[in-house]
């Protein structure tokens, strides 16, 4: 399975959280994950809180679109973005990158 997959109108990420970072941004595919770094520190829930954010943000989907499935209190986590309203760049990218890959096999 993909670290990044489109199912049933829902963005499904598996990812690798970097906290107290110098910025928020997708880094790319790390160990078959994709890597996030975020500002905020790994405290009282605040990276997750942080990440939320973020990712509401680039998705433009309100904070409770996006769920947090496994990881909350690992930097390993599985998060469901439902029905994004907008796909960055990047993300464009490797999800065109992963489907290619998977009509190749």
């Amino acid at each position: 399975m993909p670290p990044i997959y489109l199912q049933e109108g829902d963005l499904h990420i598996r990812l690798f959280l970097q906290p107290k970072a110098s910025k928020d941004q997708f880094v790319g595919i790390h160990n078959d994950e994709l890597k996030i770094t975020i500002t905020a520190p790994p405290i009282d829930g605040k990276a997750n809180e942080h990440l939320i954010k973020f990712l509401s943000k680039s998705f433009r989907v309100p904070k409770s679109a996006v769920i947090l499935e496994k990881g909350e209190l690992s930097r390993h986590k599985y998060v469901r973005i439902q029905a994004p309203k907008q796909i960055p760049e990047i993300i464009q990218r490797l999800l065109s990158d992963f489907n290619q890959k998977m009509s190749e096999n």
